[in-house]
């Protein structure tokens, strides 16, 4: 049997990255179609998705009706829905508050449509004109794509629990919200609000984002569960919980008021949810002090036990780390400082701010929402052990780092980068955060973030820009280096002459970037560039030593005799 700890660092970084890792050399018309906002796409928002359900766990199907108001921000008379296959469409009908009736639609005001791939394209009778809100009602039925490996390779799942009592959920981040229901399957355009619509056999308990509405009791044995959500949510956070659950209510007194903490856990583990979920309290205060009070106070806090490890579902996180601490019982950072606290409550919950409050318009920039959140540990585990602890826990991550592809992806094609955005983002995050040596302006930051972008649709360039501009400080060419390249910067050094000659290479060019050294023994904090500078003398070769800071992800290189000479001589001064 391999060791877990091990066996979870040697794959942790291909298993916590999004769906769909698989990356391409080339990209197709449908990949385009997919990623980008195409012109029918971009003359419509979705300002609200009501997605009606009824899965036959018997046959792995699912009977469906999702009703989308539009909003047209330009004029426009097609539009590209996604639901992909094997999924059918049944009919598509429109219910307009434009100023044109829907005469002409065909009988009993059904719509034209055709199938392309995993796009439905559907012809309305008449020009939208802009400024129009309008709805389309999509019918639907099929068999899902079956998750094969959950919630890396995701779909519909289709479950038991340990006593045979069928449980059913969905995980499609990457994959993307169309795997279940017809949307504009783009992080690009969240609805403002949705409804969840389940229904299921009366034995059953039927979970989903938002609040519970209420429940109706149909003549065939089965029951309809409704879930509201008020906010904007990500397409692909909105998903079913099916199962034997049991609920837990607690609540938080947060910066905003009560939170409810609300808890849905199968039969028989409501003991251990009881003395797991107490590290929510603390976690959400840790939280809310760095990051600004949690987003959704309108939909409450949930967290639902999932037939899979996890997954940010907004207002109902997935949890299924079996109630234990660390990564599925691992430490990822190797320092025992990972085994204080579970890794699914607090990862996934540090997505309701990065990745459900502020959400990357593209997959490409998934780094917004994983490097921040990554970065969550290391201010909880600060939280509570102190800055050293958490120094030592992100320091750690840094084993996990595979520097194979630059962790932003290409644009407009539904391609992540690097699973690096995890580990190596939050290292950048830090390096950040001890070049700036100021906690109070970075937690400033980290708060104005979600501020500034609150319920809001982000690119990378954005907060970027956001970050160079609130601190002052010019980081782009650190964007460029961490992000953009697979290139660590390496801080050669060596002595000539007396002096202490440094400078930074495997650089992107023009990198300046300060940095707290130690030599022999003595701390100090050095601007370096990319030319060779000295900022020391008076030193001997022999029993001068250097070290790093270990705040700082770099990498470090003693250059002696020729090679130094030969470095001196091919870069300037």
């Amino acid at each position: 049997m391999r060791n877990p700890t091990v066996w979870a660092a040697l794959l942790a970084p291909a298993l916590l990255a999004a769906q769909p890792l698989q990356h391409k050399s080339g990209f197709s018309h449908a990949d385009t179609l997919r990623g980008s906002n195409g012109p029918f796409r971009a003359w419509w928002d979705a300002e609200h998705y009501d997605v009606s359900v009824r899965p036959d766990f018997a046959t792995r199907s699912i009977q469906g009706r999702t009703t989308m108001t539009l909003r047209s921000s330009a004029s426009g008379q097609r539009l590209q829905i996604d639901l992909q296959q094997p999924l059918e469409v049944d009919s598509i009908k429109m219910e307009s508050a434009a100023t044109r009736p829907t005469a002409g639609t065909g009988s009993s005001g059904h719509l034209s449509f055709q199938r392309e791939g995993n796009v439905v394209w559907v012809d309305l009778p008449f020009t939208i004109e802009a400024g129009a809100t309008f709805r389309v009602q999509v019918y639907y039925h099929g068999r899902p794509r079956e998750a094969r490996n959950p919630p890396w390779d995701g779909g519909w799942i289709w479950s038991r629990t340990p006593d045979g009592t069928p449980w059913m959920s969905v995980a499609c981040q990457g994959l993307g919200a169309s795997v279940w229901y017809p949307c504009k399957d783009s992080q690009a355009d969240e609805p403002d609000s949705a409804a969840l619509h389940i229904t299921i056999p009366d034995s059953l308990v039927a979970v989903g984002n938002g609040r519970l509405r209420g429940t109706s009791r149909n003549s065939d044995g089965t029951t309809t569960w409704h879930w509201k959500v008020e906010s904007p949510i990500n397409t692909y956070n909105l998903v079913p919980y099916i199962g034997p659950y049991v609920h837990l209510g607690d609540s938080f007194q947060g910066t905003d008021g009560r939170l409810d903490l609300d808890y849905w856990v199968l039969r028989g583990k409501e003991a251990k949810a009881r003395e797991q979920f107490k590290q929510v309290p603390p976690m959400l205060a840790c939280f809310e002090d760095w990051f600004g009070p949690y987003p959704f106070y309108a939909d409450g806090f949930k967290l639902v036990e999932a037939p899979h490890l996890g997954m940010e579902h907004q207002s109902a996180i997935a949890y299924g780390n079996g109630y234990r601490n660390g990564y599925a019982g691992s430490d990822l950072s190797g320092t025992g400082r990972g085994l204080d606290w579970d890794y699914i409550i607090v990862h996934e919950s540090a997505h309701e701010w990065f990745g459900n409050n502020i959400t990357s318009a593209d997959i490409a920039d998934m780094w917004v929402h994983e490097a921040f959140a990554d970065y969550a540990e290391t201010i909880l585990v600060q939280c509570l052990h102190g800055p050293a602890a958490g120094n030592e826990y992100v320091a750690g991550l840094r084993r996990n780092i595979r520097n194979d592809i630059p962790i932003i992806g290409p644009y407009g094609v539904n391609q992540e980068g690097s699973g690096d955005m995890y580990y190596k983002g939050a290292n950048m995050l830090h390096t950040i955060r001890h070049i700036l040596d100021n906690d109070s302006l970075f937690k400033a930051m980290l708060r104005g973030m979600n501020e500034r972008f609150h319920h809001a649709v982000v690119t990378g360039a954005e907060v970027e820009s956001f970050i160079s501009s609130f601190t002052g400080q010019n980081f782009s060419l650190l964007f460029d280096q961490y992000l953009r390249t697979t290139q660590v910067p390496v801080l050669q050094w060596g002595i000539q002459g007396g002096k202490l000659m440094v400078r930074w290479s495997n650089a992107v060019e023009g990198l300046a970037m300060p940095v707290s050294i130690t030599v022999n023994g003595e701390e100090r904090r050095v601007p370096i560039t990319d030319r060779w500078t000295s900022p020391a003398y008076g030193l001997r070769e022999k029993t001068t030593e250097l070290t790093v800071d270990i705040n700082w992800y770099v990498e470090v290189e003693r250059l002696r005799g020729r090679a130094l000479k030969r470095a001196l001589r091919s870069a300037p001064h």
